[in-house]
């Protein structure tokens, strides 16, 4: 064998070498299915995804000078090509001022429309060009399933366009709004939520919007596995309402109800009425308020023991229940306890404001 002869065979072998060890880099370097499926999700979301910061503004008596103080940071979403912007309440409480950076990487001043302390969400508006405001996609959290997919985008940090993953932990949580009302039906989620996070968009494999991001559980302040997300059907109910009247039109029966602390102290259980106003619809259902006689003894009033056939035990049970089930002009079955007798009646409910 010629020496010319072995050093194109030994050529060859290098070159078939090489080419093998190519192609098993990029065997090994493909993306798995569910990989490619996260990054499409993400490329197609982000460019929803906002940053937000929020600043007061604070008087130097000596200078007279007005000094901007950063107070914090968060994340939202876009709603619509309107430029509507969704985040938590608590992004924006207390700021002065207030300015969206979006996917051009460019801030631009924001303006409050409406906020829902209760539901901790509110709404802002920027004037940016249309082609940066690509609403999201909005999904249903009707019906999630512990154990699906979850994929929640933000700013963690100040980390712009940071994506976590993980799986729908729990369904039907309950944690308190920054106005101390519940919020109910909340999502939890072990897909890392850190500071940042709040009131960015919780999303399904599909990339479909099913919660907003709000809150974690944590002894450290940092994510532990545990965060919590506003469902997508409560944001889809209230986020209209604050475009439209820039507050949520909240539903009731014209009462003031009796402390449930105090109501307690008398054994009851229920939603016990301690003014009824005039006219309202509770006084056209013939319910009756608290009153004291001209001897000066107290008489109850009305103690609402259940709405609808569904058990009231208290003040925030009837409240909620009204808040999530009913709309104006509905009408609502109660049954009272009066001078300790169970009676019943009708109301119609009426606006009542925020």
């Amino acid at each position: 064998m010629s020496l010319n002869y072995r050093k194109r065979l030994l050529k060859l072998f290098l070159i078939l070498m090489f080419f093998t060890y190519t192609c098993s880099l990029k065997a090994e370097a493909k993306l798995q299915p569910e990989e490619e499926s996260t990054i499409e999700v993400f490329n197609k979301a982000s460019s929803s995804v906002a940053f937000i910061k929020n600043a007061s503004l604070q008087w130097d008596w000596f200078s007279t000078d007005v000094y901007e103080i950063p107070q914090g940071a968060g994340s939202g979403f876009i709603w619509d090509e309107d430029g509507h912007i969704v985040t938590n309440f608590h992004v924006i409480y207390q700021a002065d001022k207030i300015e969206v950076m979006l996917s051009d990487q460019k801030s631009y001043p924001a303006k409050v429309v409406g906020v829902a302390p209760n539901n901790d969400l509110a709404v802002l508006k920027v004037e940016a060009p249309k082609e940066l405001l690509k609403p999201i996609m909005i999904g249903s959290s009707k019906e999630l399933k512990v154990g699906q997919k979850a994929l929640s985008i933000g700013n963690p940090f100040g980390l712009d366009y940071s994506l976590t993953t993980g799986v729908v932990s729990a369904l039907g949580r309950s944690m308190r709004s920054i106005s101390g009302r519940k919020i109910h039906d909340v999502i939890q989620t072990d897909a890392a939520i850190n500071p940042g996070n709040s009131g960015g968009p919780l999303l399904d494999s599909g990339g479909y919007l099913i919660g907003v991001s709000t809150m974690i559980y944590s002894p450290s302040g940092v994510s532990a596995g545990i965060g919590f997300a506003i469902p997508v059907d409560i944001v889809k109910r209230i986020v209209p309402q604050l475009i439209q009247y820039g507050k949520v039109k909240r539903v009731g029966m014209g009462v003031v109800l009796v402390p449930d602390r105090y109501r307690r102290r008398i054994g009851y259980k229920g939603a016990m009425l301690l003014e009824v106003q005039e006219g309202g619809p509770a006084d056209q259902a013939g319910l009756r308020s608290m009153r004291r006689t001209r001897a000066g003894n107290i008489i109850l009033g009305d103690i609402i023991i259940a709405a609808d056939e569904q058990d009231i035990e208290s003040n925030e049970d009837l409240v909620d229940y009204l808040d999530s089930k009913k709309s104006i002009g509905d009408k609502v079955d109660l049954r009272f306890i009066r001078d300790d007798k169970e009676y019943g009646t009708t109301a119609v409910l009426q606006d009542i404001g925020m």
